[in-house]
């Protein structure tokens, strides 16, 4: 296998090569200008390793696949284009109500509650660009109103005249019967053919999302929309990139639903938070090869702190009705909770408290955190771990950045007033502070949903993970925390190893149980027909990208319920069609062991009649990955090598600083074990082992973290 999987961070950017046996990791600071540009400085130190030309690498590879951040970058920095919006005449206030939450949504729960202050985000559309069209279809697909068509062109003509650069349809209903929507991109190509206004692009808001919800399925389809262009060119930039560089295959993209597909079957908001997903999808195959069981997948980077759980088995949390930014959406999505906690965090005073403040803002890779000596002038979290003496001021990142001390030590001083402490002082305070912050985020995540974290390993990977993995084991009371294999190149290695994949879904009212008329649901030709149809539109996606029929497999998952409540539950069947009574039955078992699974033993409530609200096929093809070893701690320990220096470091807890043993790769080979305190410096991430915890090393460079103790 030859692979090259590529993870385009907010501050940094990781490469990851598969060569055959051989498995290369490296990093560069992400160049948001132009995101190639740190692609290929990450390529060219890979290259170095292998020492081999890039040219002959990128001819080579079967396919070079990307996760990337340029739709969050849109997003925050508002580079959109101007968009219009149709919608069914009565429906214009939708969006801006945004189902009277639109004030609180994407924020934490502690700007929620400031009701006072609350702000809506700034509209993705105008209210003067959303315009309403004479037509009305019902809840089952009927036609109430027809489409009143000389209306639609003098409405096309007012948004065009307006500015228009992309437009947006979104009809009620349209996910049952989509007529309208075919029907007005026909009459704007009519009236607007590519020849006289470029390509101008129109999206339907059924073939985005394909669920009823008319306010989110009106998000999914104006965010698609908004990021459409910039992932268009920005992608495309990334293309002709590798193109101009040797590489003649058809790029790939990673998506949030957990896989990949080629550029031009992806659809923007498909890669909104692809890199951290990728970082589950590792976690995932992870658990599948090894014992691990149930795994709590933690990404700290440059500039946020991602949570993601994967119970045994390789099972991952989707979230159906997801929020990015600001808003709430209707795609299937890999959960994943973020946390304003990586290396770049700002730190700030805490006036009401008299304390610190660590993030959600970021110095992010440009200007990047003070000791960078960059222009960052705000004290980060990365320049708190440099005044502790955890990192190394000219090995940092592979010795690409050289750190500044004294620019950390200056960046700090107005907090050391502040509080009427030292800047190293400062530097402890703010390091409790984001572990605490991290651990509070995993137990959360857990615990709301019927977890102990105690029942779970917890995995500290990302470019900070294993700077951070005692401090965050000791805040959240675990006795042992893993850094994985490729620790800080993570997620680059699961978008290498992610299939082929398409998500479709459509709403549907299925009665499997009616509990009024005692009766069971009979017709199997309805079902079986929904589920073929979104097969094919996955065989479409799949074939189009040049895949065999016989190499696609699909996997069906129906959102069901009991009765009316509002709560749905996911279930993952393997009975594809619907034939008989046993069948119905069969699929009502599978839903009521997968409830009590999720809220309990006989909290499930068949009384009440057992519906479908949902069907969602899966169609991928799946592909060979990485190959994880046996990465459980070693039988037989090994005394540490000599170490390759000593310096003094602070640690929570320690009035005085310590002297701390620091070793360099020869510390990882398998079965070494090193008592704390002591550091580990790798050209890929720097290994801190706290006072009272020991680092045991396993395959593949993969690192456990335990208390001394055990």
């Amino acid at each position: 296998m030859k692979r090259v999987s590529v993870d385009i961070g907010g501050t940094f950017t990781d490469c990851f090569v598969a060569w055959d046996q051989r498995y290369i990791e490296s990093k560069a600071l992400t160049t948001h200008h132009n995101l190639a540009l740190g692609f290929n400085e990450a390529l060219q130190s890979a290259c170095r390793e292998l020492e081999i030309s890039e040219r002959e690498l990128l001819s080579q590879v079967d396919s070079v696949r990307y996760a990337t951040t340029l739709g969050t970058n849109a997003l925050i920095q508002r580079k959109g284009p101007r968009l219009g919006l149709l919608t069914t005449a009565g429906f214009r206030a939708s969006v801006p109500l945004s189902r009277a939450k639109g004030y609180g949504t994407g924020l934490d729960h502690k700007r929620q509650m400031d009701v006072p202050n609350a702000q809506r985000p700034e509209p993705l559309v105008p209210i003067p660009m959303i315009l309403e069209v004479r037509e009305r279809i019902d809840f089952d697909g009927q036609i109430v109103m027809p489409l009143d068509e000389e209306d639609l062109r003098l409405k096309l003509r007012q948004l065009v005249d307006k500015g228009a650069e992309t437009l947006v349809v979104v009809l009620a209903n349209s996910v049952v019967n989509p007529a309208h929507e075919q029907r007005i991109r026909e009459i704007f190509l009519e009236e607007y053919p590519a020849h006289l206004l470029g390509a101008i692009p129109m999206l339907l808001s059924h073939q985005v999302a394909g669920r009823k919800g008319e306010y989110v399925r009106a998000m999914s389809t104006i965010m698609d929309g908004y990021l459409h262009q910039v992932m268009y060119h920005g992608l495309g930039t990334l293309e002709l990139n590798l193109r101009n560089a040797g590489y003649e295959k058809p790029m790939q993209v990673n998506h949030n639903s957990g896989g990949m597909a080629q550029l031009n079957s992806t659809d923007a908001l498909q890669t909104m938070h692809s890199g951290p997903v990728s970082g589950i999808a590792a976690s995932e195959h992870l658990a599948l090869q090894t014992s691990l069981g149930n795994i709590v997948a933690t990404d700290m980077g440059g500039t946020s702190f991602d949570i993601g759980i994967v119970v045994e088995g390789g099972v991952k949390h989707y979230d159906f009705n997801p929020v990015i930014e600001r808003w709430m959406v209707s795609v299937p999505m890999v959960h994943l909770v973020t946390l304003g906690a990586g290396g770049g965090s700002i730190c700030s005073y805490d006036r009401m408290f008299s304390t610190v403040r660590v993030g959600p803002d970021s110095a992010g890779s440009d200007p990047g955190p003070a000791c960078y000596d960059r222009g960052g002038l705000a004290p980060t979290v990365t320049d708190a771990d440099l005044l502790l003496g955890y990192l190394d001021p000219g090995n940092y990142a592979g010795g690409h950045i050289q750190l500044n001390v004294r620019r950390a030590r200056q960046a700090y001083e107005d907090l050391a007033d502040a509080l009427d402490m030292s800047e190293v002082e400062v530097a402890k305070l703010v390091r409790q502070t984001v572990d605490a912050n991290m651990a509070n985020g995993i137990a959360t995540e857990l615990r709301t949903r019927g977890y102990e974290p105690s029942a779970f390993t917890i995995l500290a990977y990302g470019g900070n993970g294993p700077l951070h993995a005692c401090g965050i084991a000791r805040a959240l009371g675990v006795s042992r925390i893993l850094a994985p294999p490729f620790a800080s190149v993570f997620s680059a290695v699961g978008g290498g190893n992610m299939s082929q994949l398409h998500i479709h879904e459509m709403n549907s009212w299925t009665v499997l149980f009616d509990a009024n008329q005692q009766r069971f649901f009979e017709d199997y030709a309805r079902f079986n027909a929904s589920v073929e149809a979104l097969e094919q539109r996955g065989r479409d996606d799949l074939l189009r990208q040049g895949f065999s029929d016989t190499d696609i497999r699909y996997r069906l998952e129906l959102d069901m319920r009991y009765g009316n409540q509002r709560v749905q539950t996911a279930v993952v069947t393997d009975l594809h069609r619907i034939h008989s009574s046993q069948d119905v039955l069969r699929l009502i078992e599978q839903f009521h062991t997968r409830y009590g699974e999720r809220f309990g033993k006989g909290s499930q409530a068949p009384e009440a009649g057992v519906r479908v609200n949902t069907i969602r096929v899966c169609a991928y093809v799946e592909h060979a990955g990485v190959a994880f070893g046996d990465i459980l701690p070693a039988a037989v320990t090994l005394a540490p090598p000599d170490p390759v220096g000593k310096r003094t470091c602070h640690f929570v807890g320690y009035a005085q600083g310590l002297e701390t043993a620091v070793y360099d790769d020869a510390a990882l080979a398998v079965g070494t074990s090193i008592d704390g305190p002591a550091i580990v410096v790798t050209r890929a991430t720097t290994y801190l082992v706290e006072p009272g915890w020991r680092l045991q090393a396993a395959a593949q460079n993969a690192v456990w973290f335990m208390r001394r103790d055990n």
